[in-house]
């Protein structure tokens, strides 16, 4: 096949960057050739190779079968594990690096489920027309250092373009996954799909529904963790296929008409994920971009037209709160997700009805229980979600944000805002009132941690004449005290215990003996 200059130089210099970073390799190479085996790299490792971007996880195919893989690694191999083993995969371990061994593979589908008929091949030309996209198809003879490019992977490679060995039809009919597979090497890769890509993703969007919802989710929590969701995103839904796994975002492109205008809910959120990853500290942030991206998703069902004109979308973040976690469980994310992401898209809108700076400190401090372990992410999401194009009043918005934030930074250093607690604990609330474990001592537990975010800390003497009012109120029978009437004992319910009442009766409440 022909190439140019560029593209023959990239392929020479792709071997020797794995030579360099990756020894085990030869290594590796050598022992399966002294057994009269052929090893080559493949797949995702010459991929990642030719982009500079090429880890410790490395992919090798071979003719020799799995238990002469597994005699091969053994001895040499730091661990080794056989649990692919029925699909022809030996792992090993080796001095850091990660090694997937499999035995060339020409399977065929029975294109009900994305299960294959596994059987063994023969060839690397076979291994390689079977596998998902042309940039994914290529290989490198360790023994020989020949690169091996049938599918023209390399220039595909060259202009970021994403496509099939095999038609897209056959590709994604053998594998519908393959389709959101697709979508995650345009956000992690900046790819572009091929026409006729393009095309069959649109045609064929519906055989997702042949993939488990846990697949789904690992595809895309890859994408949204990429370099590019944005783009990835886009993909799912000009293609159809966010119809079958994400719904909810391709409903945020609301109709707009010229009596009824109001800014495009899609995009915004499109544009909500990407402000948000700038904010990111470190790594990507799953739950961020979660919540960046369906922060909104409450409005289409919340749409209602304003007589002469606008909208409003009242209540938009409970109800996209409850949709959040409807979906995410759909998706089968993990509880901490689900509530996490739920909470933040709850909690996204509170700040909008801080004025300019009306808020008591109260509402601060109520502010900031709310988001708990969440504050710095909602801090992050509440910036992000400030699209407008009016740069006065986007600066207007962040300086108030950033007097927000200054006095949550101030009342934490008088309050230790971060572990909110009544003034006085289970045990203490017990004594005082002289009541068993059960549901009252968490009704009072919940009184108190009212009153403490109403009023800040209070003194040992004010918390306790607050509760027995409240008691009073709630009808028991409490003797009238003393302030100095409190004692050793009394004194040791202050506030700084951790955890709340649990819901059952048995339980008497932070602090309390059963906790």
């Amino acid at each position: 096949m022909s190439r140019t200059s560029a593209t023959t130089n990239a392929a020479r210099n792709a071997v020797a960057e794995l030579l360099r970073v990756s020894p085990v390799a030869d290594e590796l190479a050598a022992r399966f050739a002294a057994a009269g085996y052929r090893l080559y790299l493949v797949g995702g490792s010459v991929r990642d190779a030719m982009l500079g971007r090429l880890g410790n996880d490395l992919d090798f195919t071979t003719d020799a079968r799995p238990q002469e893989i597994l005699r091969l690694v053994g001895g040499w191999a730091e661990a080794v594990w056989d649990t692919g083993i029925a699909f022809g995969t030996v792992g090993a371990a080796k001095r850091g690096a990660q090694c997937e061994i499999t035995t060339f593979r020409s399977d065929s589908y029975d294109r009900v489920s994305r299960n294959p008929d596994v059987q063994f091949g023969d060839s690397i030309e076979a291994d390689l027309v079977r596998r998902d996209f042309t940039v994914n198809a290529m290989a490198i003879d360790l023994s020989t250092k020949q690169f091996i490019d049938p599918h023209n992977g390399l220039d595909a490679l060259a202009q970021r373009l994403l496509d099939t060995p095999a038609t897209p039809q056959e590709s994604f009919a053998d594998d519908p996954l393959r389709m959101l597979r697709a979508a995650r090497f345009v956000s992690q890769l900046d790819f572009t799909p091929a026409p006729r890509v393009l095309d069959a993703l649109r045609d064929m969007a519906g055989e997702i529904a042949r993939i488990t919802a846990e697949r789904v989710q690992a595809e895309l929590s890859k994408l949204l963790c990429g370099a590019h969701p944005r783009e990835g995103v886009r993909l799912l839904v000009d293609s159809g296929l966010a119809d079958h796994v994400l719904p909810e975002v391709p409903a945020m492109r609301l109709e707009i008409d010229e009596h009824h205008q109001h800014k495009d809910v899609y995009e915004h959120s499109l544009v909500v994920l990407d402000q948000a990853i700038d904010l990111e500290e470190g790594g990507p942030d799953l739950v961020l971009r979660l919540a960046a991206l369906l922060h909104d998703i409450g409005k289409p069902d919340t749409r209602r037209h304003i007589p002469g004109g606008g909208v409003s979308f009242h209540h938009h973040e409970v109800v996209g709160a409850k949709l959040t976690r409807k979906r995410l469980r759909e998706l089968r994310y993990s509880k901490e997700v689900i509530e996490d992401v739920s909470r933040l898209v709850f909690l996204h809108l509170r700040f909008h009805g801080y004025g300019k700076g009306e808020w008591t400190d109260s509402a601060v401090r109520r502010y900031v229980t709310d988001a708990g372990d969440l504050l710095p992410r909602l801090h992050k999401l509440v910036r992000a979600d400030c699209t407008t194009r009016n740069r006065r009043k986007a600066s207007t918005l962040q300086r108030t944000y950033d007097g927000l934030e200054e006095r949550i930074t101030r009342l934490a250093a008088e309050e230790d805002l971060a572990r909110v607690r009544p003034d006085l604990d289970g045990n203490e609330i017990m004594r005082l009132l002289d009541v068993p474990p059960g549901p009252l001592v968490g009704k009072a537990w919940s009184f108190l941690k009212e009153l403490r975010l109403d009023q800040g800390p209070l003194d040992y003497d004010d918390a306790v004449a607050a509760l027995l009012s409240w008691a009073r109120a709630q009808g028991l029978a409490v003797a009238a005290r003393d302030s100095g009437d409190s004692g050793d004992s009394g004194r040791s319910g202050r506030s700084g215990h951790d955890g709340e009442p649990a819901e059952s009766d048995e339980v008497a409440g932070p602090g309390g003996e059963d906790e």
